[in-house]
């Protein structure tokens, strides 16, 4: 079957391919899955398509270029493997599927049924929330927290609406105006912008002196994690969510002692450290994870719509990709429509 996939060829090269793919022999856990939309990852795909992300130059690294792209794809189920039992034929499902018109799909990586009253699009575009969950998911949530997430891009403005619906007191910090007020309008009462300086001044006259029990780095820049660590509660909890990509100069005592003075932990939040599907009966994992994201959108407790700021078809893939580069504010998030 003759399929269009987007392929990040090279820095700053993206196209959208034709290739074949065959639809014959499915292995027992294989799924084949038409396309209705994929969501762009402002994190990780744009590190790679820049060339920040430094695997992308290196041999057999799995982001080596050319690189399919795309780990957020909500479709229709064709044909099913043997083994097959969570998702059925006619199904509409989220996966982690790459940027594809088709794919065929291993189901022992995440493939979930989206529920009724979800658009396609947003079910898509909740791949980004599943990033963001997994800061909370890692934090001791007690005694009504104040959380400072640093950072109101769709990662950040979501990990806050995660602790707001978790019950947690949250202060959103960004240095854009547009990305605050967005955070507002999805329920975030606090937010402040500004140096570093004056963001922490803000801080403590909000929390009056008590700062944050938990801080979320959703940027993944290292002075960013320097500045959440001075905003940090003594025996706080410091969650770095954001993937720390660029080289920073600095002294690493004043990493160290702060941490070690003030009995503060620090915390990583990759989630592909969560199994993808739970180990035991109540564990944490990716399905559930992403199970309960749609209940949130179901009971629109989580607000996705505001963050989403184009829907273009495949054949744009360079205009958004570029677009979420060189003009972060204005591409706040791109789905891409391929039915």
């Amino acid at each position: 079957m003759k399929i269009r996939q987007v392929v990040v060829t090279d820095q700053l090269e993206v196209e959208l391919q034709t290739s074949e793919i065959n639809t014959q022999e499915l292995g027992p856990d294989e799924a084949i899955i038409t396309t209705e939309y994929t969501y762009i990852s402002t994190g990780t795909e744009i590190a790679n398509y820049s060339g920040h992300e430094p695997k992308v130059f290196q041999a057999d690294q799995w982001c080596t270029y050319p690189w399919k792209s795309g780990y957020a794809n909500v479709g229709y189920v064709e044909e099913i493997g043997a083994n097959v039992k969570r998702i059925s034929v006619g199904d509409r499902v989220f996966t982690y599927g790459n940027h594809s018109s088709v794919h065929r799909y291993n189901t022992q990586r995440l493939a979930v049924t989206v529920p009724e009253g979800i658009e396609s699009g947003i079910a898509a575009a909740s791949r980004m929330a599943g990033v963001a969950m997994t800061a909370p998911i890692i934090s001791e949530i007690v005694n009504d927290p104040w959380v400072i997430v640093f950072g109101l891009g769709m990662v950040g403005n979501l990990a806050a609406q995660a602790y707001n619906i978790l019950g947690c007191r949250v202060i959103g910090v960004d240095p854009v105006q547009k990305r605050r007020s967005v955070a507002e309008k999805c329920g975030i009462s606090y937010t402040v912008g500004g140096e570093p300086d004056e963001v922490q001044a803000k801080i403590e006259n909000i929390t009056n002196g008590e700062l944050g029990n938990i801080t979320v780095d959703a940027v993944g820049h290292s002075s960013v994690v320097m500045q959440s660590l001075k905003a940090t509660a003594t025996y706080g909890q410091l969650v770095i969510l954001g993937t720390p990509r660029v080289s920073v100069e600095g002294n690493l005592t004043d990493l160290l002692s702060e941490t070690h003075l003030r009995w503060i932990t620090i915390k990583g939040a990759l989630e592909w450290c969560l199994p993808m599907y739970p180990t035991t009966r109540n564990a944490e994992s990716q399905f559930s994870k992403q199970n309960t994201i749609f209940s949130w959108l179901a009971t629109n407790q989580l607000q996705l719509a505001p963050l989403i700021s184009h829907c273009l078809k495949p054949e744009h893939i360079k205009q958004a990709y570029d677009g979420l580069l060189y003009q972060p504010d204005i591409y706040t998030g791109v789905l891409l429509e391929w039915s």
